[in-house]
């Protein structure tokens, strides 16, 4: 028989805090990778010298510490907020779990059901929040550093949490709260460990199967070929299935078409959200609002052709004139632009 959880049962529930166990292990890692790094950067400068070249050619092997705390003060940032809209999160889960007549008893076979389902929803909400301006702003701060280390696992935005909404689906299957939680926590921290250039291709059974760092590498990649490719978390199968799968083929460069260039934490979350409210103000018509906040990260509309009456005296012509504009606003001319998008 299926149980029913008030928001109170829930709390009351036995959650093993695997992320809060799992902190000290990735400090640890986090260092070890930045010592590793610094005596390979240091090798990489003495044999430069030997060969008589350019110091900058080790560049890449540079460890940015500001870059590193800046990722710190944001994940720092996540935690408080993850705290704050926790009752939410929980809220909208357990609210579809209680609608649905579904239930996957609690059993070992239901965590692997249920982590695949989770993960095949994260694909899809990754993937949406890189075609969408408006989820792009929930995601783009991952995406900000131009470094490849651990450091980058913790730039989560401090607004994200409102894709628990594509999430809904595991609810409404019927899989236990307490289940699907459990799942959540690994996938996120499945992910940390990708986030490194020390690991180079791994045995290729896995590789075919699973999310390794060089996949993650292309996907935070600037180069066109890897645009928009390999959004899988945990399971790379997502991307082989639906055509977003790329594979490494050089070290990549990192960051955003757009650079932020800020170490502030409070510039790295919110930066696109102001850049979406500013380009929505060029506008006063709900359909070009719509547009900026749900076509891609590079949509451009040209006020012009969106507007044709500004042409021609601006808003105060005739009301003929605003019929017209009001005419082109049906014919808007839209231009997604490659120059623009973020990756």
């Amino acid at each position: 028989m299926k149980p029913y959880y008030s928001y109170e049962d829930i709390l009351t529930l036995d959650f093993p805090p695997l992320i809060v166990y799992a902190v000290p292990v990735m400090a640890f890692l986090t260092v070890l990778e930045w010592f590793l790094r610094r005596r390979e950067y240091k090798h990489e400068m003495e044999e430069a010298a030997t060969r008589g070249e350019s110091p900058d050619l080790a560049d890449k092997y540079k460890y940015d510490v500001k870059d590193g705390l800046a990722a710190a003060g944001v994940g720092i940032g996540n935690l408080i907020s993850t705290a704050m809209v926790k009752a939410l999160t929980f809220g909208v889960i357990l609210f579809f779990y209680n609608l649905t007549p579904l239930y996957v008893p609690v059993t070992w076979w239901s965590f692997i059901a249920c982590f695949f389902v989770v993960d095949f929803c994260r694909y899809w909400a990754h993937r949406i929040a890189h075609e969408q301006r408006f989820w792009w702003a929930t995601h783009v701060t991952h995406h900000s550093s131009e470094q490849y280390n651990f450091t980058v696992s913790f730039r989560l935005s401090w607004t994200q949490h409102i894709k628990v909404i594509f999430f809904v689906p595991a609810a409404l299957l019927g899989f236990d709260p307490f289940v699907f939680f459990i799942c959540m926590q690994i996938g996120v921290l499945y992910q940390f460990w990708i986030h490194t250039e020390m690991i180079d291709r791994m045995w290729a059974p896995i590789e075919f199967f699973f999310v390794t760092p060089s996949h993650h590498r292309v996907h935070h990649a600037t180069e066109e070929k890897y645009l928009d490719k390999n959004y899988g978390s945990t399971f790379v199968i997502w991307d082989r299935m639906f055509g977003t799968f790329y594979p490494e083929q050089e070290t990549p460069n990192y960051g955003i078409l757009k650079p932020v260039n800020s170490y502030n934490p409070i510039t790295l979350v919110f930066h696109e959200h102001v850049d979406m409210l500013r380009d929505m103000a060029t506008y006063r018509h709900p359909k070009a609002w719509w547009r900026i906040m749900f076509h891609g990260p590079g949509l451009t509309l040209d006020k012009e052709k969106y507007y044709g009456f500004y042409k021609n005296g601006g808003s105060g012509g005739t009301s003929g004139g605003a019929a017209a504009g009001a005419n082109k606003v049906e014919g808007a001319v839209e231009e997604e632009t490659r120059g623009n998008v973020l990756v």
